[in-house]
């Protein structure tokens, strides 16, 4: 069976990334059992914080309890006891017996799991730097000082990855420059130069740089390698997200691979792999 961690073509290997902490279709976002498991194996996994009111972070995407849990309101208005008590849901919106995880439960199972060379758990930050207090900040040095050396930190907002590094020497950090209209004003002018130039100096020091991979595609298209360029600038590429694997993603995956992307975000790395897989299989059948 596909374990879903990477796909090798051509001599290069692209990491697949369990977007969420899924390993493959239906899985339920952010459970400790997806990420003990995806650490054991080497994998590259994500999860994603928020802000609550009790001064610290959430392993939560949206902004709101509503969708992914079985609270109702902002993530940023509930308390430590409130999030406690809820429960994730799963693909079907049904309620699981996962409980939502805080940023200090997340560093729990990242010092009791063990890991593989290579894993690595991306902290994909959901808040500005504006909206991150000192508690806030304690909160996660407290709970990811002693693992730092297996995630990588990441968000939209150059400033919010700059203050929690600065707190915590030593942390992996990675960015994601298509907010704020950059990506788009790239697209709309063509000058794709000057939005890599940016990036880069955004976080000068950030390992990995996050892409929308329709960008990344978008910009091939008018001949413009992306990839090839922040390589040059000495940053490894992650393209996002591909959310199913079947057979109109399959042209898309093929050319991130093509583009020698360090790294694809997926909901499904099992299925995405095994794609691949059966592709390359078939074209290797004579006649």
């Amino acid at each position: 069976m596909s374990d879903g961690l990477f796909i090798e073509r051509d001599g290069f290997r692209t990491m697949l990334k369990w977007h969420r902490g899924h390993k493959q279709a239906g899985d339920i976002s952010f459970t400790p059992d997806r990420i003990t498991e995806g650490m054991a194996l080497g994998a590259s996994v994500e999860i994603d914080l928020v802000c609550h009111a009790g001064g610290g972070l959430a392993v939560l995407h949206d902004e709101v309890l509503d969708k992914a849990t079985t609270g109702q309101g902002p993530a940023r208005g509930a308390s430590v006891d409130q999030l406690r008590s809820l429960f994730l849901r799963d693909h079907d919106g049904q309620p699981s017996t996962h409980k939502v995880m805080l940023i200090d439960d997340l560093g729990r199972v990242l010092a009791s799991t063990s890991h593989r060379a290579g894993a690595v758990l991306q902290l994909d930050l959901k808040e500005k730097a504006s909206d991150l207090t000192q508690q806030d900040i304690a909160a996660f040095v407290a709970a990811i000082g002693p693992v730092r050396d297996r995630v990588i930190l990441s968000a939209g907002d150059a400033k919010a990855v700059t203050r929690l590094a600065d707190a915590l020497p030593g942390l992996p950090i990675g960015y994601d420059p298509c907010h704020g209209g950059a990506i788009e004003r790239a697209m709309e002018s063509g000058d794709f130069v000057t939005f890599i130039d940016d990036a880069v100096a955004a976080i000068p020091d950030a390992e990995m740089i996050y892409l929308d991979h329709e960008a990344v595609l978008f910009a091939e298209d008018r001949g413009f390698n992306m990839v090839a360029a922040f390589h040059a600038a000495g940053k490894r590429i992650d393209a996002y997200t591909i959310n199913r694997a079947d057979e109109a993603s399959l042209p898309r995956v093929l050319r991130l691979l093509a583009l020698k992307c360090d790294q694809i975000t997926t909901d499904d790395p099992v299925g995405l792999q095994a794609l691949i897989a059966l592709y390359d299989n078939q074209r290797s059948i004579p006649g």
